[in-house]
């Protein structure tokens, strides 16, 4: 369901019927009668609708994460928060860029709409800026010819799997974060899509390499051998971007989670 729309469509026949009360039906009333049930609800709704609208369109927006796939950075049920404005001002709906403000950096943990179902919401992070050459080789990530700094941290639990994951720091432009690697499955991905552009890329036994296009972002999840991301359904288009993921605001299984995540 793509609420945007239902809130814009809910907005604007709020609006519309408070408009008419003001200019028409208000002076057609008795002196001291009561507005209609169809009036008194939308003029009651329509400013809470409207601060809705502009928090939701243009400041921070709330997800819940639904899968394992950025662990061990979010975990399933964290309810996060957004920052709508930092890649630049949108209009709603049709998520059109009309002010530029920062552009995607690379480590940047960033909200966007899936590419092959645009009214589904995807989470990840920017792995490659448009025009990198990327190679994602025996597990290991190199940008532009040079690998990018990785430290082995210990292991991690997946406590609903019951299985231990590798930890790893890995150091991505000027952010650090934590990674885990499957050490016992293959660097060979399973399946890959037909995607647009997917002649940039090149698979072999051992992983991935991409020349990414103008326009595009590389996305990839840090549970690395259980996401699937741009090593399998391709590049993710500016046009596509919602926002950048900032705070943890709230997990109902882990109540400690609250702001671990900026």
């Amino acid at each position: 369901m793509n609420f945007a729309l239902l809130l814009f469509s809910l907005l604007v026949v709020t609006g519309a019927v408070s408009a008419l009360d003001a200019v028409y039906f208000r002076k057609h009333r008795a002196a001291g009668a009561k507005e209609p049930w169809w009036i008194e609800y939308p003029k009651s709704f329509f400013p809470v609708i409207l601060i809705v609208f502009l928090l939701r369109s243009f400041l921070v927006e709330p997800f819940k994460i639904p899968s394992g796939s950025m662990i061990p950075t979010l975990l399933v049920g964290d309810f996060i928060l957004v920052n709508k404005y930092t890649y630049g001002i949108r209009l709603p709906v049709i998520n059109k860029k009309i002010i530029d403000i920062n552009e995607p950096e690379r480590g940047d943990v960033m909200v966007f709409r899936y590419p092959d179902d645009p009214s589904v919401d995807y989470i990840k992070r920017v792995v490659g800026l448009p025009g990198d050459k990327l190679a994602y080789q025996n597990k290991r990530l190199t940008i532009n010819g040079r690998e990018v700094p990785l430290s082995e941290n210990g292991d991690y639990l997946l406590k609903d799997k019951i299985q231990y994951l590798k930890l790893y720091t890995e150091r991505l432009g000027k952010t650090e974060h934590s990674i885990l690697l499957d050490t016992t499955e293959p660097a060979a991905l399973p399946y890959v899509k037909q995607f647009p552009l997917r002649g940039n890329c090149i698979y072999n036994n051992n992983g991935v390499a991409c020349e990414i296009p103008p326009g595009h972002y590389f996305m990839m999840g840090d549970n690395r051998d259980n996401s699937s991301d741009s090593r399998v359904w391709g590049f993710v288009p500016e046009a596509n971007i919602v926002g950048k993921a900032f705070f943890i605001w709230f997990n109902f299984g882990e109540l400690r989670r609250f702001g671990q995540f900026k």
